[in-house]
């Protein structure tokens, strides 16, 4: 956190330390959020064979049940958020999404464990929002790209958390004492959050004076006509989702893949992709998010360039993955589409609160959220696990290989949307800063 920590003025008033440990903390909320939200995958093959379950029936716990109520109640509780205290919607959140987490453990059928997995979905809808809107009053819009891709470090440090800590847990433990033992951590940081986190003002890093904090928040409804008016916005928001199509295909199906097609034990793969995608993807979102910040100073244009670069070069490594039989090639080149793949996630986040007003931007993260979220997990996992049900009779076990590679030629679609928001991205950015300064005002959205 070097670069933020160089910053001149701090207008917050907090300490450097303060601004450091606010958000580690926040990344660390992230961390179990993605720990609890992917843990299934490592374990969904004992699922399988336990319950007697579907590719399709995983495909719906892993992204459906999860996916739709996350997306669908993200919105009104972001708007909550921008209206009270954000750390205690936080803190809220993970509590529930953490003991539904711990209560998968006790699953019984297909419609208990979706039942569990419904509700960690409704946990975790609290969660981004919150965090994105207090890191964009934490760390002025100069950081923001850095700030928010220390903060997406959550991604792959909690998906090599969930894969490491899940595949030794299932072998050893069990795949139900895996659950209850990766959730029920988060209820403790729940209360560090609520006891150690402070509500800071918002828009207080603008260069404009910030609305006082009395001034009523944009409605849902104006949010979103004031963003779907930004075509930077919008192609922002299909390229996230075509890749999060891709991505959490990826994420869910990757430990299955490689038992079923390179007889791999969970715990091996486990060990395999926690690195990987550690490695890789932590590299790739804080590259991503360091990169636009200093790039894109010079040329607005490359805040979205980049990441459509890196779709279109990821592309070719899944034909390899995919289709040899050589084990550790397929291992060692998943980390190129990881690494690559993820460079778009901290200047997507860090565009649309550019794109938004200070008191609009909760919800402004809820509705990317929502698109991502509605096309990338809760199409694509079960899209994925229908297309290898529908492979099965020709392929077996190695039907799975051939679905993936399929699903990852979506990237080629998430490269363009990517480009097209670079043609627009510096004029929507000149509007959201005169819509800003309008709110500093008091004065109405001009949509």
């Amino acid at each position: 956190m070097s670069h933020l920590q160089a910053a001149g003025h701090n207008p917050t008033g907090y300490s450097k330390a303060y601004l450091r440990y606010a958000l580690g903390l926040l990344t660390t909320v992230y961390v179990v959020n993605f720990v609890d939200r992917q843990v299934l995958s490592i374990l969904m093959q004992s699922i399988k064979q336990d319950l007697g379950l579907s590719d399709l029936q995983l495909g719906l716990l892993s992204g459906t049940a999860f996916g739709i109520f996350y997306a669908t109640l993200g919105v009104p509780i972001a708007r909550v958020a921008d209206r009270v205290s954000r750390k205690a919607v936080m803190a809220t959140s993970l509590t529930i999404w953490s003991a539904m987490t711990a209560l998968c453990g006790s699953a019984s059928s297909f419609l208990s464990l979706l039942f569990f997995r419904i509700g960690v979905g409704v946990g975790e809808a609290g969660g981004s929002p919150p965090a994105h809107s207090m890191i964009s009053d934490l760390f002025p819009a100069s950081q923001r790209g850095t700030a928010m891709g220390i903060f997406s470090l959550g991604v792959p440090v909690g998906i090599m958390v969930g894969f490491l800590a899940g595949g030794f847990m299932n072998d050893i433990l069990g795949w139900r004492a895996a659950f209850i033992l990766v959730g029920a951590p988060g209820i403790l940081l729940a209360a560090i959050v609520g006891l150690t986190l402070r509500e800071p003002p918002r828009g207080i890093n603008e260069t404009q004076a910030p609305a006082p904090e009395d001034t009523a928040a944009p409605s849902a409804r104006e949010v979103l006509r004031f963003l779907w008016s930004s075509p930077s916005f919008r192609h922002n928001a299909w390229g996230s989702a075509l890749y999060a199509f891709v991505g959490y295909s990826t994420t869910t199906w990757a430990p299955a893949f490689l038992e079923r097609s390179h007889g791999m034990t969970t715990s091996q793969v486990g060990t395999a992709l926690a690195l990987l995608i550690g490695i890789g993807g932590g590299l790739g979102i804080y590259l991503g998010g360091a990169l636009t910040d200093r790039f894109g100073i010079r040329d607005e244009r490359l805040r979205m360039r980049i990441p459509a670069y890196a779709m279109w070069l990821s592309v070719p490594f899944g034909f390899v993955i995919y289709t040899t039989n050589q084990t550790p090639l397929a291992l060692a080149l998943f980390i190129v589409p990881t690494f690559l793949g993820l460079m778009y996630q901290a200047p997507s986040l860090a565009l649309v609160q550019s794109l938004a007003t200070p008191k609009m931007r909760a919800t402004a993260s809820a509705i990317l959220l929502f698109i991502i979220n509605i096309l990338g997990l809760a199409i694509g996992p079960p899209a994925t696990g229908f297309l290898s049900d529908q492979l099965t009779t020709a392929y077996g076990d190695d039907a799975l290989r051939y679905a993936m590679l399929l699903t990852s030629l979506v990237l080629v679609g998430a490269g363009y949307q990517f480009w097209r928001a670079s043609q627009t991205v510096a004029e929507d950015l000149r509007h959201a800063s005169a819509a800003s300064q309008r709110e500093a005002e008091g004065l109405p959205l001009q949509l």
